[in-house]
C-alpha cells in the first residue's frame, strides 16, 4: 500500500540508493530520478509526500526548489535538500525558494532517518480529521490514486452511513461525531497493516484492500454496526423504527434509521486507469447499494456497469394526487401541472391501487380520509408493503393531528390539514430529488 511515497533527485548512484533503503526501512515506497524532468511523470503519478533533492544535480538547488513548488503545487510535498555546502547564504536561499528543510551532508544514518521520518509524521498528520482521527479525503484520494498506478491487486470499498445527516440535526452534532467515531472504529478493528482506511465527508469512509479481503471485510462491517446501530438511538424511536424530521407547518418527515451502504470496486474484474473513472464507479456501486432497505454492499461486475446501471435510470417527475375534496384535487393537480410535473388525479380510494400501478409515480399526495374511516392509510400501507411500490415516496394529509399515526403507516411525510401549497409543493420537489437520488 503505498500510503507514503518519497522522491529521490539524485545523480549519484551509491548515495540514492543508500538513501532510498534507509527511508524505506520505515515503510515508504522510494522512487529515485536523476533530474527534475525525468521525475516529472513520477510525480505526476504519485503525488510523493516528500521529494528528496541533493546539489548533485545540473541545476542550482534553489532553481529546482521553484521548478518543484509549480510541478506539484497541488499536493504540496515536503521539499528536503541535501547538500554539502554550510553556507549560511546557501541554506537561506534554498529555503526561501521553497525548501521545507536543508540537511548538510555527509549525515549520519540514523539522524537522517529520524528527520525523514519526522517530516513524513507532521505531512501525515497535517491530513488527520480532528473528530476520526483518519486520513481527510485529499489523502484518501491520493491514495487510491498511487493504488490504481500501482496496478497491484486491489479493492476500493466506499462505505456510507446512510441517512446520517438527519440523525446529526436531529440529535446534535455530539452524537454524530460519536456515531462516525464510533463506526470508523468497527471499520478498523477489520484491517490491517497492509490496508488503507480514511474519511472522504462526514459518514463516508474509503476502504483500500485486496480482491480477496473486500467481501468478508464488508460482510462483517455490516453484522458489526448492524448489531450497536441501535445504541445511537432513544428507546421510542428503536420502538417506532423510525426517527420523525420535524419541518414547516408541524410537517413531519420519516426517517429509517441509520444503516450502511458499501460499494466495492477492484482491478480483479475491471481495469482502471485514472482516479476519477474509479471514483464514479465507487460512488455508483455504494449508490445501488443503498436501493436496499437496510443495510447492505454491491460489489461490480464486468458485465454490469454500475455506471451505466445508474446512468440508465430516467428522473421520475410523476406527481399523483389522490385527494376527495374536489376543489383542492383541481388546486393540487393545476399547481403540480404549472410546476412542470406529469400528474394523474384520483378523488377515490377505490380507483388509487390501480392508478399507482399504471401511472407510477415518483411522489403520492395522498389524503388520510374521514375521522371515521381512515382510508388513506389503509392505502398506504398496502403500497408501502408491496416490494412494487414501496420506493414510492407518500405525503400523507389529514385533518387528524397525530403523528406518530400518520408515519407508523409508512407515510414518508406527515402534512397536517390545512396546508400551504407553496409548502407542500416544496416537500413535493425534496421527495422528487430523494426517490431520483439513486
Amino acid at each position: 500500500m503505498l500510503a507514503k511515497v518519497v522522491l529521490i533527485l539524485d545523480k549519484r548512484r551509491e548515495l540514492s540508493v543508500k538513501y532510498k533503503k534507509l527511508i524505506e526501512s520505515f515503510g515508504a515506497s522510494v522512487f529515485i530520478g536523476s533530474n527534475l524532468e525525468q521525475s516529472v511523470e513520477i510525480i505526476s503519478m504519485y503525488d510523493p509526500d516528500l521529494i528528496l533533492i541533493s546539489d548533485s544535480l545540473d541545476e542550482p538547488l534553489k532553481e529546482v526548489c521553484k521548478k518543484l513548488r509549480m510541478v506539484s503545487y497541488s499536493s504540496r510535498p515536503v521539499l528536503v535538500a541535501l547538500s554539502k555546502s554550510d553556507s549560511l547564504d546557501d541554506k537561506l536561499s534554498v529555503l526561501n525558494s521553497g525548501a521545507d528543510d536543508y540537511l548538510g551532508e555527509p549525515i549520519e544514518a540514523e539522524e537522517f532517518k529520524a528527520r525523514i521520518n519526522a517530516h513524513l509524521r507532521r505531512h501525515f498528520e497535517n491530513s488527520i480529521n480532528e473528530i476520526t482521527h483518519l486520513a481527510d479525503s485529499k489523502f484518501s484520494f491520493r491514495v487510491l490514486k498511487r493504488t490504481i498506478t500501482e496496478n497491484k491487486n486491489w479493492a476500493a470499498m466506499l462505505i456510507k452511513i446512510n441517512e446520517f445527516e438527519f440523525y446529526r440535526e436531529i440529535y446534535g452534532e455530539l452524537a454524530a461525531d460519536k456515531m462516525r467515531q464510533t463506526f470508523g472504529a468497527v471499520i478498523n478493528s477489520t484491517l490491517d497493516e497492509n490496508d488503507f482506511f480514511g474519511e472522504l465527508i462526514d459518514g463516508e469512509f474509503l476502504v483500500i484492500t485486496n480482491s480477496v479481503k473486500a467481501e468478508p471485510v464488508a460482510s462483517f462491517i455490516i453484522y458489526a454496526i448492524d448489531a450497536i446501530a441501535d445504541k445511537f438511538y432513544s428507546q421510542s424511536d428503536n420502538r417506532q423504527g423510525y426517527i420523525i424530521l420535524q419541518g414547516d407547518d408541524n410537517a413531519g418527515k420519516r426517517i429509517p434509521l441509520t444503516s450502511v451502504s458499501i460499494g466495492i470496486i477492484s482491478n480483479e474484474l475491471k481495469s482502471y486507469t485514472d482516479l476519477k473513472t474509479a471514483l464514479a464507479s465507487l460512488i455508483a456501486v455504494c449508490r445501488l447499494a443503498g436501493l436496499k432497505q437496510g443495510s447492505g454492499y454491491m460489489i461490480e461486475h464486468p458485465k454490469i456497469s454500475a455506471v451505466d446501471s445508474v446512468a440508465q435510470k430516467n428522473y421520475n417527475n410523476r406527481v399523483m394526487v389522490v385527494e376527495t375534496d374536489d376543489a383542492l384535487n383541481l388546486l393540487l393537480k393545476t399547481t403540480a401541472q404549472m410546476q412542470g410535473y406529469e400528474v394523474c388525479s384520483v378523488d377515490n380510494f377505490d380507483d388509487v391501487q390501480k392508478e399507482v400501478s399504471d401511472f407510477l409515480p415518483a411522489v403520492l399526495i395522498l389524503d388520510a380520509g374521514s375521522i371515521d374511516r381512515m382510508r388513506g392509510l389503509e392505502v398506504c400501507r398496502k403500497l408501502k408493503s408491496d416490494e412494487k411500490f414501496s420506493d414510492i415516496k407518500i405525503i400523507l394529509s389529514t385533518i387528524v393531528h397525530d403523528k406518530k399515526l400518520i408515519l407508523d403507516a409508512g407515510a414518508d411525510l406527515y402534512l397536517p390539514k390545512p396546508y400551504e401549497i407553496v409548502n407542500i409543493f416544496n416537500w413535493v420537489e425534496k421527495l422528487l430529488k430523494d426517490y431520483n437520488s439513486y
